[in-house]
């Protein structure tokens, strides 16, 4: 018997990536990380690149400056710790989640009103401390709680629809999508949906370098700047106290970081020097090696730099190989 359906169209296998990085374990390569990067200089020039960065990605939460720069363009006044942690992925420590709560309450919002999914907190110390304590997964543990918590406030403030805030056509995501396009300097390509359930946009690792770079030379005052400086003065609230976003704003003067999932990262530096890249494969393990590797092409040297490179693998609880990068 035959079908009259048509055959799938074969898929269509891109050039292989360079490898970003390598798996050695007992001094035996066992694996790679491919992937993508681009370094810009301070004119906003491409200076380095390697695989596609011109390629279309969703940048992941290293969108989240620019949506939290919508919230502010859309009316809502916020600063400091709030602002960063609406930019945040947080790694669900107590601050992070007590912030989250007093944001809700602001605005007359509880933690059901989030739309995020049931999740435990990002950080796994957090993650073994809360499960001991008898919790269990809630909406507001999710990573992006302080984002969502923002986009709630400013449709509570503006008197527009709360329940459906996540829809891509909602006039908050609408703004969303002018932001990312006017930061990348690039028409968005896609739009899918994220992990936490709002609107993601895809640019390029180009665009998204670019964005990065925008936030820190923005004009003092414009929403953009006034991200940029909320997460650099506050990286905790970005990401957590174990966490290499974190560690890097806090001892580069000036770097603005923001890792996304699926192995995606972006970095700008105070002087217009910006970096992004993403790992094909989407191993997270592979970031902190490549982000590494990265800033020292930037000429940073800090000590932070080898503590964020570091990805030892095990064997037998001890260490006997690493990731490293390969460029």
């Amino acid at each position: 018997m035959t079908s009259s359906a048509a055959p799938a169209a074969p898929s269509v296998i891109p050039p292989a990536l360079p490898v970003l990085a390598e798996v050695v374990r007992s001094g035996f390569v066992e694996g790679h990380h491919r992937g993508s990067l681009v370094v810009l200089a301070a004119d906003g020039s491409v200076e380095r690149s390697l695989g596609d960065p011109a390629a279309p990605v969703f940048p992941r939460s290293s969108n989240k400056p620019m949506q939290a720069a919508a919230v502010l363009r859309a009316g809502l006044d916020l600063s400091g710790e709030r602002l960063a942690l609406a930019a945040a992925s947080h790694s669900g420590e107590g601050f992070h989640l007590e912030l989250v709560r007093t944001m809700l309450a602001e605005h007359g919002l509880t933690p059901a009103d989030l739309q995020t999914p049931p999740d435990l907190p990002l950080d796994p110390v957090e993650a073994e401390t809360y499960l001991a304590a008898g919790h269990v997964r809630e909406r507001i543990t999710m990573n992006c709680s302080g984002k969502h918590a923002a986009m709630l406030a400013v449709c509570a403030a503006n008197g527009w629809d709360r329940a459906s805030y996540l829809d891509p056509a909602h006039p908050l995501q609408q703004l969303v999508h002018q932001v990312v396009e006017e930061a990348a300097g690039e028409p968005v390509t896609a739009v899918g949906t994220d992990g936490c359930g709002a609107p993601l946009m895809a640019i390029s690792l180009v665009g998204l370098a670019r964005a990065f770079r925008t936030f820190v030379l923005a004009e003092p005052g414009t929403a953009e700047r006034r991200v940029g400086d909320a997460m650099r003065a506050h990286p905790e609230y970005v990401a957590g106290t174990r966490r290499p976003d974190t560690w890097l704003m806090r001892e580069v003067p000036g770097a603005l970081s923001k890792m996304g999932a699926e192995a995606v990262q972006a970095v700008a530096l105070a002087d217009g020097r910006a970096l992004a890249f993403k790992v094909d494969d989407g191993a997270t393990r592979a970031l902190g090696p490549v982000l590494a590797r990265a800033l020292r092409l930037l000429g940073i040297e800090a000590p932070v730099v080898a503590r964020i490179g570091h990805a030892p693998l095990l064997g037998g609880g001890g260490e006997v190989g690493e990731i490293r990068a390969a460029f």
